[in-house]
């Protein structure tokens, strides 16, 4: 699934691990989130776009497979 985490991040300056302290999850886990190797559950979902300000469709690029 593609997002704009890294690109929200950046436009607020917030390291990873800072976004990843404030979600409670590993640094890695944003690092693979941001690559795309890693779909979040709906609950982690929902905390990183609460933090944007954004809806979750905003963060998340869901894809047809």
């Amino acid at each position: 699934m593609k997002n704009i985490i890294k690109e929200l991040r950046e436009q607020q300056k917030i390291t990873q691990s800072e976004l990843a302290n404030t979600c409670s999850v590993s640094r890695q886990t944003i690092i693979s989130l941001e690559n795309g190797r890693y779909n979040p559950s709906t609950i982690l979902a929902r905390k990183i776009s609460k933090i944007f300000d954004k809806t979750i469709e905003e963060v998340f690029l869901f894809e047809e497979e």
